[in-house]
């Protein structure tokens, strides 16, 4: 027993010293990693402060307990989170779900195009939008979704097909919000996100689609049966990804395009914790929110990987 551990440690201590050019490099990332994404952590203590910024140091703060937890969820601040917090989950699964429909659908089709010049055409053009800021990008949006005679072409197309007879307010109707959110960021990234799936699908077995036409496969056979089950780990690893940023439904464009009249179906818990926490110096409150979306986060991607591990797909942890 003895013998065999001793043997272990001689071989840790002979992996270390074997890979130690690479230990040491490493050591900047590993303190830049501590000192900026854990250390702060220490910050959380705010949440279980009554935190006065200019009456005393930080460590001689009034200490509430869970005070500031009972506040988020009670009273007028509880339903306002309750609410931000449905439409956080609301615009992320929305964005999600058509996002991954949208990415995956784009890299088959690029997939199965031959012509090298059209296939790069197109794949510039999907991609440029990723590189506009949200600040453009709401322009253009809200641009877009206005009357025709401000340059809002959806009403003037909508007209013209005889759906409807009079221009459409989106960004005046609550019911809309949630789905601008969405396919506003399938315009911006739906191809930056088909990258993964085409570099996924280059390592797919050649001699699979061979044999594919040799039994008689379609080209919609061959996407379905061999293309998508090839790529079926890396779509798994970056739902699991996703799943733990569902409560970061984004924030510039619900801050740009949100408004009064849409502001039931528009504020998210960001921009919760920029109104109700820092604008108005509640910074144990907005503490609070930042904690809660954490635990929530690993709690849901905790999930994912446990479900990605028990059907015997890739799992991230």
């Amino acid at each position: 027993m003895e013998a065999n551990s001793a043997k272990k440690r001689k071989s840790v201590w002979n992996t270390i010293v074997a890979q130690h050019e690479l230990i040491i490099m490493s050591v900047p990332l590993l303190l830049y990693k501590i000192l900026f994404s854990y250390v702060p952590i220490a910050g959380w203590a705010m949440a279980f402060q009554d935190y006065k910024p200019s009456i005393r140091s930080f460590w001689k703060q009034k200490w509430v307990g869970f005070d500031n937890f009972v506040n988020l969820f009670t009273g007028l601040n509880g339903e306002r989170f309750l609410r931000d917090l449905k439409n956080t989950l609301g615009q992320s699964f929305l964005t999600l779900l058509l996002g991954y429909i949208g990415a995956i659908s784009l890299a088959l089709l690029l997939n199965e195009v031959k012509n090298t010049t059209f296939k790069k055409i197109v794949q510039n053009i999907t991609y440029m939008p990723h590189f506009l800021s949200w600040v453009i990008v709401t322009g253009l949006v809200s641009t877009m979704l206005a009357i025709p005679t401000s340059g809002g072409i959806i009403n003037d197309v909508l007209i013209r097909l005889g759906l409807i007879d009079e221009p459409i307010m989106f960004l005046s109707e609550p019911k809309y919000f949630w789905w601008i959110v969405a396919f506003s960021n399938l315009w911006k990234e739906m191809g930056w996100n088909t990258i993964i799936y085409l570099a996924a699908m280059t390592s797919i077995d050649p001699t699979l689609y061979e044999a594919a036409v040799i039994d008689g496969a379609n080209r919609y056979q061959k996407m379905w049966h061999i293309t998508l089950p090839g790529i079926k780990s890396t779509i798994v690893v970056l739902l699991i990804m996703n799943i733990g940023h569902l409560l970061e439904a984004g924030f510039e464009i619900q801050y740009f395009l949100g408004n009064g009249l849409v502001v039931e179906k528009a504020e998210i818990i960001d921009i919760f914790v920029l109104k109700y926490g820092i604008q108005m110096g509640n910074y144990s409150l907005a503490t609070a929110a930042g904690i809660f979306k954490t635990f929530v986060s690993i709690i849901l991607i905790s999930i994912a990987n446990f479900i990605a591990d028990r059907l015997g797909e890739e799992k991230l942890i």
